[in-house]
């Protein structure tokens, strides 16, 4: 299926406030020394970076002017960060490089840039939801998690771009226009947090927030070659949230490497009373080390869970991947939880979700609407409430299945997307291996299954195909045990190192 936008409306370029001479001279870091070796630094990870500045082997500063220079000359080809502002992120450095002098005390991300998912709430600055209704809308408060990522020392320099209200997994809309997969700018980065992903996989930021309903968290960095975590529900608190008891929708975080994402998910967890379902544990865990003896863990790998067709060019990266598994001591077997009905339940649900947070929408900005997010709203306003109940009695049954499979198996490995990164003109996947996609998110029930189960889930760089296309393996593990995911993910990273390919546009 075709783009229904017309092109110059999908191919506007990002928002951009580093227009003027004076600007562009900061971002270069001609004052600071960093000049062409930005790439360099804007590649080591965001545990390495936040020692050295602990260190004062490097400022803020640098750091700050290495990346800016690194999104002034990259993000135009990629479109990934949608709002800059580099004035403030560097004046920002500046006030972190008093502070250091002074003593302050050090949160685990001090100094480090992020860019928030421009679906998330940042206090004084632009916040679209990729919707023409909200282009100018400027929220007065952060979000929980934006919160978070500050008081552990993150500077929030702008917003990443996402689909129109982060719906579908190809990042464009109306506002701001496409995300180009930094891997072949041809193709889709995925979504919905495609600008996250590719900002991380070109070195722009060394950090990045996610969320995930459907896949949005773990599909970008499949395409993109980064890693993503969903965590489960509750772990990262979510405010203002008008279904606080949604299980689905949760957020994630994304970096270039198993040790970052494990950093960062440490300052973004953690209970709130803000959050009906917040988990009540302390998040200090993840800063543990992630080096686990693995030997011995049962794992079960699926194809398509019995259920959806998947590409043979994903099959063929990860098959080949496997035995990295049983190198590391892992007993690996084909098998898969009973995961029928699961596709009705996941579309119900979702169209139930979507109802009830664009019912005002489709009533007062119809026009302004992009076609599959009318649809979905549209088909949770036909559900009728036995709908909707009849979904969740088997949703339960189908988490007991899930739970009893995790009896046997320790963890569940199985594509993280359908299919490898496609043309960034298409819209969304109609048809698989001669199966037809009927909706905009069929083509990714390999995420949206899972999400149904409440555990907590991995995408991890897993190999290229013969194009040179990331794909990537999803890690599930067991109920509410992340640091188990995050282990088996590390170990699989040391003796892979397929996250170290960088793609050669942020070279």
């Amino acid at each position: 299926m075709q783009l229904a936008r017309s092109s110059a409306g999908f191919e506007k370029t990002g928002e951009r406030n580093y227009d003027d001479d004076e600007t562009r001279g900061m971002i270069a870091g001609d004052a600071t020394g960093t000049g062409t070796a930005a790439p360099e630094l804007c590649f080591k990870t965001a545990l390495e970076l936040a020692a050295l500045i602990r260190r004062r082997d490097l400022s803020v500063h640098e750091v700050m002017a290495a990346h800016l220079e690194q999104i002034e000359r990259v993000n135009p080809k990629v479109n990934a960060i949608c709002t800059l502002l580099p004035e403030r992120a560097l004046e920002q450095a500046a006030r972190a490089d008093e502070n250091l002098a002074k003593g302050a005390t050090l949160g685990p991300l001090y100094g480090l840039p992020i860019a928030i998912k421009d679906l998330v709430d940042t206090k004084g600055i632009r916040t679209t939801y990729g919707s023409p209704i909200y282009k100018d809308f400027v929220p007065d408060k952060d979000a929980p998690v934006v919160e978070r990522l500050k008081s552990a020392g993150a500077i929030v320099i702008g917003k990443t771009n996402i689909p129109e209200f982060g719906a579908g997994s190809q990042t464009f809309n109306p506002v701001y226009g496409v995300t180009r997969n930094p891997y072949d700018l041809t193709k889709t980065c995925g979504g919905s947090s495609g600008g996250g992903a590719v900002s991380l996989a070109c070195g722009m930021t060394p950090i990045a927030d996610g969320s995930d309903f459907g896949g949005s968290v773990r599909n970008p960095p499949s395409f993109n070659n980064v890693v993503g975590l969903r965590p489960s529900p509750g772990r990262i608190p979510q405010y203002p949230n008008t279904q606080p008891w949604n299980s689905l929708p949760v957020l994630g975080p994304m970096a270039r490497c198993v040790g970052d994402t494990s950093l960062l998910l440490a300052a973004m967890a953690g209970p709130d009373p803000r959050d009906s379902i917040s988990i009540p544990e302390n998040p200090h865990r993840f800063t543990e080390s992630l080096d686990h003896d693995v030997r011995g863990t049962r794992i079960a790998w699926s194809r398509d869970l019995g259920q959806f067709p998947v590409e043979t060019a994903v099959t063929d990266v990860i098959e080949k991947a496997l035995p990295k598994f049983t190198d590391l001591g892992c007993l690996v077997e084909e098998a898969h939880p009973d995961f029928s009905g699961a596709a009705k339940i996941f579309q119900v649900l979702r169209a139930h979700s979507f109802a009830q947070a664009h019912a005002k929408h489709l009533a007062e900005h119809r026009d302004l609407l992009k076609e599959t997010v009318i649809w979905n709203a549209e088909e949770g306003l036909k559900l009728s409430a036995l709908d909707v109940a009849q979904a969740q009695a088997k949703r339960v049954e189908l988490c007991h299945r899930v739970r009893e499979f995790f009896h046997t198996y320790d963890f569940l490995l199985l594509p993280v997307s359908q299919v490898v990164p496609f043309p960034v003109e298409t819209e969304w996947v109609g048809e698989i291996n001669g199966v037809q996609m009927h909706t905009y998110i069929d083509w990714m029930m390999s995420c949206s299954f899972i999400t149904l189960t409440e555990h907590p889930a991995m995408s991890m760089p897993c190999g290229f195909t013969p194009d040179g296309l990331p794909v990537g393996i999803q890690i599930v593990g067991p109920y509410r045990r992340e640091i188990d995911v995050l282990r088996l993910a590390y170990a699989f990273e040391q003796v892979t190192h397929v996250a170290d390919q960088r793609p050669e546009v942020a070279l």
